[in-house]
C-alpha cells in the first residue's frame, strides 16, 4: 500500500462523469470515476467549503467522533469489473475495524477527518499519467463553486 493525497476532481467529458485523481510521491496517478454529489463532497472537503447544514460526510464524521470512534485511514484496495474497492479503517474501543466503502466515500470522509488514503501498488500498474491536466480540474472546481449546496439540503 502506498499513501497518496487527492491531486483534484475533474470532469471527463467523454463519459460525462467527475473523476477524483490521486496521486503518490513517485508521482503515479490513479483516477476513479465518482458520481456528481461524490465529486462535490471531495471539492468541498479540498476548498473548505463551508454548508449552513452538514452533508452526508459531515455528518459521518460528527458520528464517529461522538461515538468514541477514530478513523485511522483509508485503503484503495482493488478493481473488479471496473468497479474499485475500498476500506475504511477505524479504531474503535481500542480495537481495528474495516468497514467496506465505494472509494469515493472513503476519500471524502478521509479529507474531513484529515485520515491518510492508501492505494495498492497493483492499482498503479497500468496509470502512467494524469488523465487529465490543470486547467481540466481547475474548471471542474469553477463549475462546482456555482453549485448552491442549499440545493442539495
Amino acid at each position: 500500500m502506498t499513501e497518496v493525497e487527492v491531486m483534484g476532481v475533474a470532469f471527463d467529458g467523454s463519459t460525462n462523469m467527475p473523476i477524483v485523481v490521486l496521486k503518490d510521491k513517485r508521482d503515479r496517478t490513479l483516477p476513479i470515476w465518482i458520481g456528481i454529489l461524490e465529486a462535490q463532497s471531495i471539492l468541498f472537503a479540498l476548498e473548505n467549503i463551508k454548508t449552513p447544514r452538514p452533508l452526508t460526510h459531515d455528518l459521518l464524521k460528527d458520528m464517529i467522533e461522538k461515538l468514541g470512534a477514530e478513523l485511522k485511514e483509508v485503503a484503495i484496495t482493488s478493481l473488479a469489473n471496473n468497479t474499485f474497492y475500498a476500506k475504511v479503517i477505524m479504531g474503535v474501543d481500542g480495537k481495528t475495524k474495516e468497514l467496506d466503502s465505494r472509494p469515493s466515500d472513503a476519500i471524502a470522509l478521509a479529507l474531513r477527518t484529515s485520515s491518510p488514503i492508501f492505494v495498492s501498488d497493483s492499482l498503479f500498474a497500468n496509470q502512467t499519467q494524469t488523465p487529465i491536466d490543470d486547467n481540466e480540474v481547475q474548471r471542474f472546481k469553477e463549475e462546482l463553486k456555482n453549485i448552491n449546496p442549499a440545493d442539495f439540503l
